[in-house]
């Protein structure tokens, strides 16, 4: 089920000005540069939503009990690039979610994301689809 789940997310991304991605290239990426943080299975930080003692939040869950999938791809897209700056946190926001610019390409980000996004039940995908179409 979930494959067929990813393979429907990467799918959906090959429309004419999407490139297709490959899953199993953001699998790879994903476990080198994410899963330190993120958990090798998205499952995050321990008490993700409670601050640390430096005043920062650890790092939260990627699966379906995270806030990963409220978000529309380009901002997830533009928090992995760019880190948790604005347009994404306010001013002055202090996170250890590093930017990637520079570190993946493009190509990789949006594999990267895919990868996350294949993961996410169906309920998540309905309530996620839902939630998007009610934001334009």
């Amino acid at each position: 089920m979930r494959f067929a789940l990813g393979f429907l997310l990467a799918l959906a991304a090959c429309g004419e000005d999407r490139p297709a991605v490959d899953l199993s290239m953001g699998k790879n990426i994903y476990a080198q540069q994410c899963a330190v943080c993120h958990g090798a299975k998205l499952e995050g930080q321990p008490d993700w939503q409670r601050k640390l003692a430096n005043g920062r939040f650890p790092a939260p869950p990627h699966d379906d009990s995270g806030h990963t999938w409220h978000h529309p791809d380009e901002v997830l897209f533009g928090i992995t690039k760019n880190g948790l700056a604005p347009p994404y946190a306010p001013k002055g926001y202090e996170s250890d979610m590093p930017a990637f610019a520079g570190k993946l390409s493009d190509e990789e980000i949006r594999a990267v994301l895919a990868y996350i996004g294949s993961h996410w039940s169906g309920e998540v995908l309905k309530l996620r689809a839902e939630m998007l179409r009610n934001r334009r």
